[in-house]
């Protein structure tokens, strides 16, 4: 059901309900740290996901769980948001709503997402020229790196911003001379 085009018919209206309350009371910023950790927090924790997406378990069980892993770290506002996606059996759609908004938080704040994919973990420097190469290859006003490590690559950067895909890697170049030798025999 997650990967359906239902996904989406309930994804976008509830992502951008969210921006909506988000931008009445001046916390579009605060929701996103919020929807950051709710992330964080299901990536680190597969049970909670699991039990989240349980229909046996109550509603009102999952609801002191969400308030209890909220604390005070994430707003009232948003907790009741959570809640109210219990309610309308909607939570299984929790980790894509926080994508989606995260999305129109970037589309909002004219940031682009550039996925990184290195063979060791970038230093500073590093990640600020990867910014640099990004906002030269668009119009965004700022940049917002997922960085992630592969071994494979050898060395160098693989850089993904929307459709775009820049190959600096040794793993890329080194196929690009094997293509370009094979063509010339």
């Amino acid at each position: 059901m997650k990967g359906s085009s239902f996904s989406a018919e309930v994804v976008e209206p509830y992502a951008e309900a969210l921006m909506s309350v988000a931008q009445e009371h001046n916390l579009v910023d605060k929701f996103g740290e919020d929807v950051a950790a709710l992330l964080d927090t299901l990536k680190e924790s597969e049970e909670l996901q699991q039990f989240l997406d349980n229909p046996i378990i109550k509603a009102e069980d999952k609801k002191a769980v969400l308030q209890q892993i909220s604390g005070d770290q994430i707003h009232p506002y948003m907790v009741n948001f959570l809640k109210i996606l219990v309610e309308r059996r909607r939570i299984l759609f929790m980790g894509e709503i926080c994508k989606q908004y995260q999305a129109l938080l970037r589309e909002l704040k004219q940031t682009v997402l550039a996925e990184v994919v290195s063979a060791v973990e970038l230093n500073d420097d590093q990640k600020q020229a990867v910014r640099q190469k990004v906002l030269s290859m668009t119009n965004a006003q700022d940049v917002e790196l997922d960085t992630q490590i592969d071994a494979d690559l050898l060395g160098g950067v693989i850089i993904k911003v929307e459709s775009q895909v820049v190959d600096a890697s040794l793993r890329g170049q080194l196929r690009r001379i094997g293509v370009s030798l094979s063509r010339s025999t």
